[in-house]
C-alpha cells in the first residue's frame, strides 16, 4: 500500500504513539537530569516523526540529536531552559533544538495540531549537513556549538516569510518516509540538505546584521562567506569593481593582501572544525577549498606552526 500525504500524515501520527521514548541520567552539577536517547534504529540516521492530536505534555528533558520541529498546522508552545522561556511557535513557523538543549512540547487545543519533526542523528549532522552551513557564520556556530559546549540551551525560532515551499518539502519527506523504500535514506538525505538551505536562506533574511558601509568590511565578509572557492576576480564581478581596485582598496585599509586575508578565514575556520567536528583532515581539506590534503597540510603547518595532526593531538 502506498500512502498520499493524508494518509502518510495519519500513519505516522499513529506510530508517534507508539514510539518508546527511552532517557538515560546524565550529570548536571550537583543532580542528575533525563536524556532523551535517539528513538530510531542505529542504522537510521534521519527520522521523521508526525505529532498530531489536540493536547501533549512532554516530560521536560535533553536529547542526543538535532531536531527541527514544524508547526504544520495549528500553533504549539514549547518550553526551554534558556532564560525559562515559554514561546508560542505559530503555524508556518518551526523550533530548532542543538543535542543537549533542554526542551518540552505544551499543547493544549480545540483544533487538531500537527507538528512535523526532522529528528537527526548527531554524527550524521556534523559529517553530512553542518558543511552546507558553513557560509552562514552565526547559524554555523549556533549548530556547532552543539559539539563544543553541552548544554548550552540555545534555540533558534524560525518564521517564514513564505512557507509554501518548505510546507512542500515537508510533505515530500513525509510521504517518502512513511513508503520507506530501499533507496529512502539516499532521498532523505537529499531532502535535508534542500530543507537546510532553505532554513539558511530565512535565518540570514531574519538575522540581517547592518551592512557596514566600508567596502572592505563588506569585501572580507563576503570572503569568509565564500573561502572555499572565491577569487579576486569573483569579488570584482560581485561588487562590480576592476580586480586591481578591489586589491588596492583591501591592502590600503585593511594592511593585507586579499591572499592574506583568503588564508586567514579559511585557518579560522580550520581550527573551528577540527576542534568541534569529527570530521576527517581529508574532509575539512575539501571544505575549505583545498583540492588535495597535502596542500592544506602543508599551508596549516606554515600558518600555525605546527601540523593539523599535531594540533588535534595537543587539544585532547
Amino acid at each position: 500500500m502506498k500512502y498520499n500525504l493524508h494518509e502518510a500524515l495519519t500513519y505516522l501520527g499513529k506510530e508517534f504513539d507508539q514510539i518508546e521514548w527511552n532517557y538515560a541520567e546524565v550529570p548536571s552539577g550537583s543532580f542528575s537530569e533525563k536524556m532523551q536517547l535517539w528513538p530510531g534504529s542505529e542504522e537510521e540516521d534521519i527520522m521523521i516523526c508526525v505529532y498530531k492530536g489536540t493536547e501533549i505534555h512532554e516530560l521536560f528533558h535533553r536529547q542526543d540529536y538535532f531536531f527541527f520541529n514544524f508547526a504544520y498546522l495549528g500553533d504549539y508552545g514549547a518550553l526551554s531552559y534558556r532564560f525559562d522561556n515559554q514561546l508560542m511557535i505559530h503555524e508556518g513557523e518551526c523550533y530548532i533544538s542543538q543535542p543537549f538543549a533542554g526542551y518540552a512540547l505544551r499543547s493544549q487545543s480545540n483544533e487538531e495540531i500537527i507538528i512535523i519533526g526532522i529528528l537527526i542523528q548527531k554524527e550524521r549532522f556534523f559529517k553530512t549537513f553542518l558543511p552546507i552551513l558553513s557560509a552562514n557564520a552565526k547559524l554555523f556556530h549556533f549548530f556547532l556549538d552543539a559539539n563544543t559546549n553541552a548544554f548550552s540551551d540555545e534555540f533558534i525560532h524560525l518564521s517564514f516569510d513564505d512557507d509554501s515551499e518548505i510546507r512542500a518539502l515537508l510533505e515530500i519527506m513525509v510521504v517518502e518516509y512513511a513508503n520507506k523504500q530501499t533507496n529512502t535514506d539516499h532521498i532523505l538525505s537529499s531532502l535535508t540538505v534542500a530543507l537546510l538551505m532553505m532554513v539558511a536562506r530565512q535565518y540570514t533574511i531574519s538575522n540581517k546584521t547592518p551592512i557596514s558601509d566600508r567596502l572592505s568590511e563588506q569585501i572580507v565578509q563576503y570572503i569568509w562567506e565564500h573561502s572555499d572557492a572565491v577569487t579576486l576576480k569573483d569579488i570584482a564581478k560581485f561588487f562590480s569593481y576592476h580586480p586591481n581596485y578591489i586589491s588596492n582598496l583591501l591592502h590600503r585599509e585593511t594592511g593585507k593582501t586579499f591572499s592574506e586575508i583568503l588564508l586567514e578565514k579559511r585557518m579560522e575556520r580550520a581550527i573551528v572544525l577540527l576542534k568541534g567536528t569529527t570530521l576527517s583532515i581529508e574532509e575539512i581539506a575539501i571544505m575549505l577549498g583545498y583540492n588535495n590534503s597535502s596542500n592544506f597540510y602543508r599551508t596549516f603547518k606554515y600558518y600555525y606552526g605546527q601540523s593539523p595532526r599535531d594540533y588535534l593531538a595537543e587539544k585532547k
